[in-house]
C-alpha cells in the first residue's frame, strides 16, 4: 500500500464519484487539509460552469473513508476521518464483511453488519441516497451509520462506544 499522500496504482481505484463544481470546492478545501486523493478535471466544449472534476479513491478502508465523507459533506452529514476511523476499527477492525451473529441483535435475527456494524433496519432508515442498498458496501455502511449517528449524536466523532 502507497504511503499516505501517495498515488495509488490503477488497479487499486475504486470506482470514480463524479460530481459537479461542488467537489472542486470540497476537493480544494480537502487538499488544504492535505486529505490524499486523485483528480482529474475534464473540460468540454460548454462553458467552464459545466466543467467537471472525477475523484477516483482507493479500494481499501482509507478511500472508502474519504468517499463516505465527500458524500457526507454534499449532504450535510457531520464527522471526520479520525471520527470514522475510530468507531471502524472497533466494530469490524476495517473488514466490510463482518457481521455479529452472537450479540441481541442477532439473537432478535438482525445481526450488525459492515464496517460500522449497522443492522438492516438502522441502514434502511439512515441510507443515504446515491449509495448502494447493501449493508456490506463500504460506501453505503459508512455513511449510512454516519447519518445515523448524526441524528443519534450529533456526529460519528461524539460515539466512543457501541451504539
Amino acid at each position: 500500500m502507497p504511503a499516505r499522500g501517495q498515488h495509488h496504482s490503477a488497479r487499486t481505484l475504486r470506482r470514480p464519484l463524479t460530481l459537479t463544481r461542488t467537489l472542486a470546492i470540497t476537493t480544494a478545501a480537502a487538499a488544504a487539509l492535505a486529505i490524499p486523493f486523485l483528480t482529474a478535471t475534464t473540460a468540454s466544449a460548454a462553458p467552464a460552469a459545466t466543467s467537471s472534476t472525477t475523484t477516483y479513491y482507493a479500494n481499501n478502508l482509507d478511500g472508502w473513508i474519504h468517499e463516505s465523507l465527500d458524500i457526507m459533506a454534499q449532504k450535510g452529514i457531520p464527522g471526520t476521518y479520525d471520527g470514522i476511523y475510530r468507531n471502524v476499527m472497533r466494530e469490524s477492525s476495517g473488514n466490510p464483511n463482518a457481521i455479529n451473529n452472537w450479540d441481541s441483535n442477532a439473537a432478535a435475527g438482525t445481526p450488525s453488519k459492515g464496517l460500522l456494524q449497522v443492522i438492516d433496519p438502522t441502514f434502511a432508515a439512515y441510507h443515504v441516497a446515491g449509495t448502494s442498498f447493501d449493508p456490506y458496501d463500504p460506501i453505503a455502511n459508512i455513511t449510512a451509520a454516519c447519518n445515523y449517528a448524526a441524528a443519534r449524536y450529533g456526529s460519528i466523532d461524539n460515539v466512543n462506544g457501541a451504539y
